[in-house]
């Protein structure tokens, strides 16, 4: 196995930050540690669990001598722990994972090459897999073993992200250049939801991107999740992905060519996505989330109460999948009884 002895320099460091994942947190470690790269250190994190987090890291650490432990005396919060990360890295590379989190096989054998090859690019990603409560994994739909890596420069990301902002990313496929990690800087304590997102805008604002469509993280899916009450509230997802957008181009974005007419372009980006969600949810009888979100829909995008944004649709993954999914739903529902608005569904819109 590849290792990083005590005189060599780390090649990549791996932040696992944690808080009451002792359950999930050797699996974690060792999917890094599993890598067949050399000059792999990784730092656990704890931001005072009062489960066994503490013991399954120290015991990791007895094991291996790549792992290290730092425990904090008080929660500090999720964002301060993350960039407790970012400040301990000194690597050429770095990862963030969240200890819940785990990345795929292969995952820095096929990242660390295309960025020592391309030094212009600042971080790279892959696509993510769910690990669902039962075990199994469901792969993205498009995934291929041979997808090629694809480099842009970081406006080209900024721009797509803006036509399409939706956190397209999945943050436990992403390995940085340190470097431009340190340019960055740290996660923004007011973007709590959001954060991922505008880290990825403020990452390509000062290097490349490169992507491939082959797993390079998996996300397990739980109950626990710090996200889990989010999503189920639709409106605030919107809400908390525009102020991703507002905060980079108050800051790292201010000086970007066309920074304004791009944020307002994300604005009304998220308006039409915001409007089709609410026609998805109304199908499902979901009638407070639907008007919570036309709402948003009609302050972002007012000309959407005279024209639906049917362009939209087109920049959608797989769009006549899903309308056709809302459209089942729609004959369904006219058989049974509206369902509890407050009851959570899966909005294919999403």
């Amino acid at each position: 196995m590849a290792n990083c002895t005590a005189d060599a320099k780390p090649r990549i460091d791996v932040a696992i930050p944690c808080y009451q994942y002792g359950r999930f947190l050797r699996e974690c470690v060792e999917s890094v540690l599993s890598q067949d790269v050399d000059g792999i250190r990784v730092l656990v994190i704890d931001n005072a669990s009062t489960d066994d987090s503490v013991e399954v890291a120290q015991q990791l650490a007895l094991e291996d001598k790549r792992v290290e432990l730092i425990v904090n005396r008080t929660n500090i919060g999720p964002t301060a722990n993350y960039n407790k990360g970012i400040e301990w890295a000194t690597a050429e590379y770095f990862t963030l994972l969240d200890a819940d989190d785990m990345l795929a096989p292969g995952c820095l054998q096929r990242a660390l090459p295309v960025l020592d090859a391309n030094p212009e690019v600042g971080f790279a990603y892959g696509f993510e897999a769910l690990q669902l409560p039962d075990g199994s994994v469901r792969r993205p739909a498009g995934e291929t073993d041979r997808a090629p890596w694809q480099i842009i420069t970081g406006w080209r990301f900024i721009q797509d992200a803006c036509r399409m902002p939706r956190n397209f990313v999945g943050a436990p496929t992403v390995v940085r250049r340190t470097a431009v990690q340190k340019r960055a800087g740290a996660y923004r304590a007011e973007l709590p939801y959001s954060d991922d997102l505008e880290m990825w805008l403020r990452l390509a604002a000062y290097g490349g991107v490169a992507s491939t469509g082959r797993v390079q993280g998996i996300r397990r899916v739980h109950a626990q999740q710090h996200s889990t009450a989010f999503r189920s509230a639709m409106a605030r997802d919107f809400r908390e992905r525009e102020k991703a957008f507002v905060s980079f181009f108050a800051h790292e974005g201010h000086a970007l060519p066309e920074a304004k007419p791009l944020l307002a372009k994300a604005r009304r980006g998220l308006g039409a996505h915001a409007y089709w969600s609410a026609i998805s949810h109304l199908c499902r009888g979901h009638l407070h989330d639907a008007g919570e979100l036309l709402a948003f829909c009609l302050r972002r995008r007012p000309t959407t109460a005279l024209l639906p944004p049917f362009g939209w649709l087109l920049r959608m993954d797989r769009p006549m999948h899903r309308i056709v999914d809302v459209a089942r739903e729609m004959l369904r529902r006219l058989r049974t009884p509206l369902r509890n608005a407050a009851t959570p569904t899966h909005d294919p819109y999403q």
